[in-house]
C-alpha cells in the first residue's frame, strides 16, 4: 500500500478510470453483439450498427481503444452488415 500522499491519489485515479475503461469495453462487446445476432436473424441492421460504430468512436475518442482499433472494428462491422 501507498503511504505517499502523491500516489495515494494515483491510485484513487486509477481505479475510477479502470471501472470507467471497463464499462465502456463491456458497451462495445454488447453492440457488436448486437449487429452480429441482427445478422444472423436476418433483421435490418441499419440502426444497431449505426449505435455500435458512434460507440466505437466515442471509446476511441476517450482513449479507451486505439483509433485505428476503432476503424478495423466498425469495418468488420460493416463488411458482416452488408453480407446479409
Amino acid at each position: 500500500m501507498a503511504n505517499i500522499k502523491s500516489q495515494i491519489k494515483r491510485n484513487r485515479q486509477n481505479e475510477t478510470r479502470r471501472v470507467r475503461n471497463k464499462a465502456v469495453r463491456s458497451e462495445l462487446k454488447t453492440r457488436e453483439k448486437a449487429v452480429f445476432a441482427a445478422v444472423d436473424a436476418g433483421e435490418p441492421t441499419d440502426e444497431v450498427l449505426r449505435l455500435a460504430q458512434k460507440r466505437l468512436d466515442s471509446a476511441a475518442s476517450k482513449g479507451v481503444i486505439h483509433k485505428n482499433e476503432a476503424a478495423r472494428r466498425k469495418s468488420r462491422l460493416a463488411l458482416k452488415a452488408s453480407a446479409s
